[in-house]
């Protein structure tokens, strides 16, 4: 009886084996038919394809230049669907793919197509978009440009798998259009360049190298999935009847393809260090800095290469917080190296900001009212000048209303800017002295003399006729 449970429970193992064996072949097969593509491609058409989107001329160059110009004015505008609509019409993925294509099947002339017709896009580019915004009054630094001026490790993702998508759909019988265009969107291409050219219009070569190093990006790790795709669908390589040739050609498709792969795997590290030390920057600031309600942070700036975070603070920031400040920074892993500059404006809190302003706006009242008072006075020291002036020439019978008549003056003859009046002592015999009454005159100094010389004596006469004397001397 227990040989036969033995039997029993044995072929149950086996058939519970067995089960799961062909369950994993079932669930190979399935994966396999779901994700092998290589029974759907057609090497002659997609090589053909490519082949024919490298060249560029006539009317491919036009519709480049306008999709330069509707980008362009996508990125001024801060458009998202403009600057779609300039990507979908743009011709700049042919030599990319065929750069990728040609390293792939050992065609060093498709390749020399490829880099020519690649170089003529980007100059052709870059000019149109130059001129644009060189010539364009509107010049404002919106998100759409400045989000093209630093790549990221997404942006190095998106290159990639969008150049795997592109080069996947080219190789599938009958191309599917809307992957192609869905590829373009993604890689973005054409704002890189946009905003390069922006960059160089506005003389901020930061901008132009920033955005030339997110294009160099997109082209790069487009060319290398074309690459990885077309050596694993095990494109035909091309064969020359010259062994030699072959076997230098082979040599020199392979160079280009290590250079290629190893920037781009740099790249990528370099990126992925970039974008992982920002990210816990930006988590520091949030939930160490901008959390804390004492602390009023005005500035910041992280500097990578040198390792060091600067943060500016309005008002006082005391020992401990630095202190606390230094130790958290130890908990983020990619910036616990940094220096941490804590730049604060120790004399001025908001406190006493508030304070000074009411000591400013105090003393300035003051003020205004020291000037009030002073004024008013100066105005009474005129009335009670001019007063006595008068009650002194009513008392003297023999003076001369002096006031009066330099107000009359100046009325009849507007060109005088000063007027003196005196009566002079003078003797002809040296014997007997007389005293002679004399005006001096100071006249504008744009006046001829000739002019001035006519004046006087209207003057003379007139004051003669006024103060009722037979002499008058004017100098």
């Amino acid at each position: 009886m227990e040989e036969i449970k033995k039997e029993e429970i044995d072929k149950s193992k086996e058939a519970v084996r067995q089960d799961a064996k062909g369950l994993l072949e079932s669930v190979k097969t399935f994966m396999n038919e779901l994700l092998d593509f290589r029974h759907d491609t057609d090497q002659e058409a997609t090589i053909e394809a490519i082949t024919n989107d490298i060249p560029f001329k006539g009317a491919t160059a036009w519709i480049l230049i306008c999709s330069i110009f509707v980008a362009s004015i996508g990125l001024n505008a801060n458009s998202t669907a403009v600057v779609i609509g300039a990507m979908l019409i743009s011709p700049l993925m042919g030599p990319i793919l065929g750069i990728g294509m040609s390293i792939a099947i050992n065609d060093i002339d498709t390749l020399k197509k490829s880099l020519v017709n690649l170089a003529t896009m980007i100059v052709l580019s870059l000019l149109t978009a130059f001129l644009f915004f060189f010539l364009f009054p509107l010049r404002e630094e919106t998100s759409e440009l400045l989000g093209r001026v630093k790549p990221d490790i997404r942006d190095v993702l998106i290159a990639f798998f969008g150049g795997l998508a592109l080069i996947i759909a080219r190789t599938k019988k009958g191309t599917i259009a809307s992957v192609i265009f869905g590829v373009a969107i993604a890689t973005a291409l054409m704002p890189p360049l946009c905003t390069a050219g922006y960059g160089l219009a506005i003389g901020k070569f930061d901008y132009f190298l920033g955005a030339m190093y997110l294009f160099t990006i997109n082209a790069i790790f487009i060319a290398l999935a074309t690459f990885i795709v077309l050596k694993l669908l095990g494109f035909t390589m091309i064969r020359y009847v010259n062994s030699a040739k072959r076997k230098r050609i082979a040599r020199i498709a392979s160079l280009i393809a290590l250079l290629v792969m190893i920037p781009a795997v740099l790249t990528f590290m370099k990126v992925y260090k970039e974008t992982m030390v920002n990210a816990n920057y930006k988590q520091f600031l949030a939930q160490e800095v901008e959390v804390n309600e004492d602390l009023w942070l005005q500035r910041k700036k992280i500097d990578i290469k040198e390792k060091t975070i600067s943060l500016f603070f309005n008002g006082k920031v005391g020992r401990a917080t630095i202190t606390d400040l230094n130790n958290e920074l130890k908990n983020y892993e990619k910036i616990k190296d940094f220096k941490l500059n804590i730049n604060a404006n120790e004399s001025r809190s908001a406190d006493d900001v508030s304070m000074s302003l009411e000591r400013a706006y105090s003393d300035l009242d003051q003020k205004n009212n020291i000037i009030n008072g002073l004024q008013k006075e100066i105005e009474d020291l005129k009335s009670r000048v001019s007063n006595l002036s008068v009650t002194l020439e009513k008392k003297d019978k023999n003076s001369v209303p002096f006031s009066a008549i330099a107000k009359d003056a100046k009325i009849r003859f507007g060109e005088i800017k000063e007027i003196r009046f005196s009566k002079v002592l003078c003797t002809k015999d040296f014997i007997k002295v007389d005293t002679v009454p004399e005006v001096s005159i100071v006249w504008s100094k744009k006046l001829k003399e000739n002019y001035i010389a006519k004046k006087e004596i209207e003057l003379q006469k007139w004051l003669q006729k006024e103060l009722k004397l037979d002499t008058l001397l004017v100098k």
